[in-house]
């Protein structure tokens, strides 16, 4: 059972990665030759309605309306391309167990933003002698940290996301090189980015006391180069910069029924590292430098159970110090440079398979120029799981 459970928490997304913990029961289950197959997954059912702004099927911070412009509100969104289906095998190799998982959404073809439908890959992974390949969860991203909500998109300010890698891990020491280009590009590079060197993790877990808690740092190699290419501004030539980044989180139990968790990422260059960051990783200034934009993220959670569910209150901010690079040109007054979100929820399982949720939330933007601007979303969702 408890494979089962750490299976459930694999296969979520961050904002939903502890919604299955509870339904800890078997899924489709069998055996080929030597090999156990396990098959799992959910139909979810998401009914949103955007108090303000249409936020369209997960939350979209850039759609929040800055408080001098004109939009409508009211806009009812009905989504099912949460739902997804995978499955993972165990098969006992030169005396070590060789793990594989693939999994996929339905997010794909514009899913975040009013399409979607068409599967997506979510998880292609295998794991055989501490030594994991593929596309999974970034060794820099957040586990101890997060916390469920109806919203697909979740909690901001975490580290990390799907990354594909090579990663070795030893007790509770994990160490990985991973796709530099997922990590976030170069504003205003006009398409000259370059990717030489792969993006270099390492990761600490351990438990103190009645305390859970990890450590990580990135390192990263950012570069341009315009040799050959069309650019608007002369002075691009080539460059490269440094980033990095260093993430803390932990969580624990105040009580049998009570989990506080928290998290804060910051780094320089950081990029897509840092969830749902309103900047890239650089930008390229007047003179042809390319400059690394610092960010910060972070938040705090705590879990109540409460009858069949939990309660569940969320804060999570995300700033990018873009100062710099509106001075340079390298942003426009208008872009965004700090989002914050807080949810609070009750979601529930009434019966084995069968999860129900209930979700406020309130979500704000400021951009580079002071403009500010703030949405609220009220969420439910069904959600049966196999």
């Amino acid at each position: 059972m408890k494979r089962n459970a750490q299976r459930a928490l694999t296969t979520l997304s961050l904002g939903t990665a502890t919604l299955l913990m509870a339904s800890t029961a078997s899924a489709i289950e069998f055996k080929v030759n030597d090999t156990d197959v396990d098959i799992y997954g959910y139909a979810k059912l998401d009914m949103i309605y955007d108090v303000d702004a249409n936020l369209n099927n997960a939350i979209i911070r850039g759609n929040i309306r800055m408080d001098d412009e004109d939009g409508s509100d009211g806009h009812t969104t009905m989504s099912a391309n949460q739902s997804r289906i995978g499955f993972t095998t165990r098969t006992m190799v030169g005396g070590d167990v060789l793990k594989t998982n693939i999994e996929g959404d339905f997010y794909g073809g514009g899913g975040f933003t009013g399409g979607g439908g068409e599967f997506r890959l979510r998880h292609a992974y295998g794991v055989w002698n501490g030594v994991l390949a593929g596309q999974t969860w970034s060794n820099f991203g957040n586990i101890l940290s997060l916390f469920p909500t109806v919203d697909f998109n979740g909690p901001l300010g975490q580290g990390g996301g799907r990354q594909s890698q090579l990663r070795y891990t030893t007790g509770g020491f994990s160490v990985s090189a991973e796709d530099p280009s997922e990590g976030g590009g170069i504003v205003n590079s006009e398409s000259t980015t370059k990717h030489r060197i792969p993006d270099l993790t390492v990761r600490y877990q351990d438990q103190a006391g009645p305390v859970n808690y990890a450590v990580a740092g990135l390192a990263r190699f950012l570069e341009y180069d315009a040799e050959g290419s069309t650019v608007s501004n002369p002075n691009m030539s080539d460059d490269s910069a440094t980033a990095w980044g260093v993430m803390l989180e932990a969580n624990t139990q105040l009580t049998d029924g009570i989990t506080l968790r928290g998290s804060v990422t910051h780094g320089d260059g950081i990029g897509g590292y840092l969830y749902l960051s309103p900047a890239q990783a650089a930008y390229v200034d007047g003179q042809g430098n390319l400059e690394t934009i610092e960010a910060t993220g972070g938040g705090v959670s705590i879990s109540v159970n409460a009858g069949p569910g939990a309660v569940n209150f969320g804060y999570g901010m995300v700033v990018a110090d873009l100062d710099d690079a509106f001075d340079e040109g390298g942003v426009a007054g208008t872009a965004d440079e700090k989002y914050a979100s807080a949810f609070l929820n009750y979601i529930w399982s009434p019966v084995d398979h069968v999860t129900y949720g209930l979700e406020a939330g309130h979500h704000t933007a400021e951009q580079v120029d002071g403009q500010d601007g703030d949405a609220v979303r009220l969420q439910a969702m069904v959600m049966y799981d196999f």
